[in-house]
């Protein structure tokens, strides 16, 4: 199947040959579809906090990062911009092509809503003067379009999201990457008032990115009272999987070589594996919304993070013991106190019929499932909005745990499966924060407690050829499928994400 200049191709992209032939044999055999048990709802592995918990949870936090803790953000800001103006696109399509531009364009609700409103947006200035002189009004279907998505004009169908101007304020407007910034003055700043933040970023956009933040760093340091520490960082291109044909064979370029794609956002288990600190915050780059609309945003991440700082106060405890004292040495009350916190309170239970009758078993049982990352995962009441949800699902050692599962992951021909889907209450949006390093303070390594058989095949085409491309387990999915969880409610306020362009027309973005 490979020659010997591929397999030079693949060691020098970082690859190993025995990976690229499992993602091969992925590709022949398809991803198993996850086995949900239930839906997690309210008081069946969803945490509800109360104003006195919210409150209590975040002063727990405050305080252990007075105490030392290092907090830091992490946001994937990769994403290009391009599916926000798919309907901006769709109609320059039309209008090129019909005889009766007015018409076409009338048939786009999206387009059409667009240009009424586009002095609402807060790129209307920039956008203003790119197409000052030109002669806009008179050719309705075209150039407010153009000149925002060209590079021509404003050069916005081009661009990652993280650059494009979101929201207006009386001193000029902000990019999502300045508004996370903000967020992180505010809730990832340790006790020397140091603001880490972490982004993912494409490698044409880096510099881009680092010249807008040298540029407004001062700006937003003096206000906040913070020093920022900003790190950045691509998709690794040895996480890029295979490309093949329709019949499963590796699709070749033009010259012969291999193609690799990069593999969704579950590569990016990488990069988080890659930073230093005791607690980690994961929001997606378009969740943002302007200053006077943060609070809840705010008090609720602070909330997550004291609830996390609460149980792994107590998973310290038994991993002390677990890792530190022979099996020998232990009663049978502490393990089975062990393992009810397991089962109750980490959302871990053992395979159905699985009864550890031996201390030795048990003991070794415990000990492999409390040494894990641990994580706590905002879920927002279900109304309609797009993503993940999150379930009670089998594992492949045949445990149940909480899962957070894409749609994609979930049987559409099996009926109790779609069942138990439609019963989901809540779905994920994005909001986590992370714990990474065990009871010594040491850093685990995150790609050990991935579900490789987790994952996305898809249809693409190259050069007018068609071929399936393959995704990495989702970093909040199948990347994260073995580490410990919970899930806490968290209100929609917190969810604001930007999909379309207009949805920048919504009152959370004005």
């Amino acid at each position: 199947m490979f020659t010997h200049k591929d397999k030079t191709q693949i060691e020098q992209r970082g690859s190993q040959l025995d990976v690229v032939l499992q993602q091969i044999e992925n590709f022949k055999k398809g991803f198993p579809y996850l086995n949900l048990t239930d839906a997690a709802t309210l008081n069946n592995g969803i945490i509800k906090l109360d104003e006195t918990g919210i409150r209590k949870s975040g002063e727990r936090y405050e305080k252990q990062v007075g105490a030392g803790v290092k907090p830091l953000k992490f946001v994937p800001a990769s994403g290009a911009a391009s599916r926000m103006f798919k309907a901006l696109f769709e109609a320059l399509d039309k209008c090129k092509d019909d005889k009766n531009p007015e018409i076409a364009l009338a048939k786009n609700a999206a387009a059409r809503n667009f240009l009424i409103n586009k002095e609402k947006f807060a790129f209307f200035d920039e956008l203003k003067k790119a197409v000052a002189g030109k002669d806009v009004d008179n050719e309705f279907c075209g150039n407010w379009i153009e000149y925002l998505l060209y590079e021509k004009g404003l050069n916005y169908g081009a661009l990652p999201k993280g650059l494009l101007k979101f929201h207006k304020y009386d001193d000029g407007q902000r990019t999502p990457f300045e508004e996370h910034l903000v967020e992180g003055a505010r809730y990832a700043k340790d006790n020397e008032n140091t603001a880490r933040l972490h982004f993912t970023v494409s490698p044409e956009h880096k510099q881009v990115f680092q010249e807008l933040f040298e540029k407004v760093k001062g700006r937003y340091e003096q206000t906040w009272g913070v020093t920022f520490d900003v790190s950045f960082s691509i998709q690794k291109p040895s996480t890029d999987t295979i490309a093949v044909d329709m019949e499963n064979e590796p699709f070749r370029e033009a010259d012969g070589s291999l193609l690799f794609r990069p593999a969704g956002h579950g590569a990016l288990i990488e990069n988080l594996n890659d930073l230093d600190a005791d607690i980690i915050f994961i929001k997606n780059i378009d969740n943002v919304v302007p200053d006077r609309l943060k609070d809840t945003t705010v008090d609720y991440k602070k909330a997550l993070a004291g609830v996390l700082l609460k149980y792994q106060e107590k998973v310290f405890q038994y991993q002390k013991i677990l890792n530190e004292r022979h099996p020998v040495s232990l009663d049978s009350a502490f393990l089975a106190e062990a393992a009810n916190f397991l089962e109750n309170t980490l959302n871990t239970r053992p395979q159905e019929n699985q009864y550890y009758t031996e201390k030795e078993q048990l003991y070794y049982y415990l000990k492999e499932k409390y040494n894990r990352p641990l994580r706590v995962c905002g879920m927002v009441k279900n109304e309609g909005e797009p993503g993940g949800g999150p379930f009670w699902a089998t594992n492949p050692d045949g445990t149940v745990s909480l899962q957070i599962a894409e749609s994609s992951q979930i049987d559409p021909d099996n009926m109790q499966q779609q069942t138990i889907a439609k019963n989901a209450t809540h779905f994920n949006p994005v909001d986590l924060v992370c714990a990474v390093k065990n009871y010594k303070g040491e850093k685990y390594n995150l790609t050990q407690f991935t579900d490789p058989a987790t994952g996305f095949i898809s249809k693409k085409s190259k050069d007018g050829k068609d071929l399936k491309a393959q995704e990495l387990p989702g970093l909040w999915n199948g990347a994260m499928s073995n580490w410990n969880t919970l899930f806490v409610e968290v209100p929609i306020e917190t969810f604001n994400p930007v999909k379309t362009v207009n949805d920048l027309l919504r009152e959370q973005h004005q």
